[in-house]
């Protein structure tokens, strides 16, 4: 009597973390929030921050906004993954939901700047995939800037001052497009999701799988 047969290998996936980083209004929340309509497998990661809402946040859906003593307090307690101090305010991204996810198999994406993009990569480094985003030129960066009208005058100079040095960083980034068609680059960045998937890094249980193939 023959034996039954094994059963089939499973393959699962460790989630991935995409970040998105831009200088302020080349288009890094747009494109996140237009990914997140199109694709029900990725979630967003609810970064903590000590400022102000804007008019249309909603807090635990765009930010979960804090004050400056419980932002110190997670620091101390290691409860984040990566911190900055990013035109007068604390950002911050949560640890414990973002090592949950990635185990689960869920795909997480966060738009953050360039220094929260360095410390993730030493903390979750084998799960990140990082995409800088690029204006097609300063002049298209000022007037989505003053278009957006969330900042003063004042405000929208300084974030133009220092789109040079955020722009530097673009070489330490996986991926890099050049946001002139906000459609286009949500393809591109979903086509970049789709790839990353694919890796066979990231799928578990691969090796097994084509074991048994082998074997018939």
């Amino acid at each position: 009597m023959s034996a039954a047969p094994a059963p089939p290998a499973t393959i699962h996936r460790r989630g991935l973390l995409l970040v998105l980083s831009s200088p302020s209004g080349a288009g890094k929340t747009t494109i996140t929030r237009r990914l997140l309509e199109r694709d029900p497998a990725l979630t967003l990661s609810v970064s903590v921050t000590t400022r102000p809402p804007r008019p249309s946040e909603v807090d635990g859906r765009d930010y979960r906004f804090i004050d400056q003593a419980r932002f110190d307090a997670m620091v101390a307690g290691g409860d984040l993954l990566e911190h900055a101090n990013v035109f007068g305010h604390c950002y911050g991204t949560p640890r414990q939901p973002i090592e949950a996810a990635l185990a689960g198999g869920h795909d997480i994406v966060t738009d953050i700047d360039w220094q929260g993009t360095q410390q993730l990569t030493e903390s979750v480094r084998d799960d990140i995939v990082t995409v800088f985003v690029l204006p097609p030129s300063l002049a298209a960066l000022e007037a989505r800037l003053r278009r957006r009208a969330q900042d003063s005058a004042a405000v929208v100079a300084d974030r133009m001052a220092k789109s040079a040095e955020e722009m530097s960083h673009w070489s330490e980034y996986e991926y890099v497009i050049v946001n002139r068609e906000v459609d286009d680059s949500i393809g591109e960045v979903a086509a970049i999701i789709t790839a990353e998937r694919l890796k066979r890094t990231r799928q578990l249980g691969l090796a097994d799988f084509v074991n048994r193939l082998r074997a018939g």
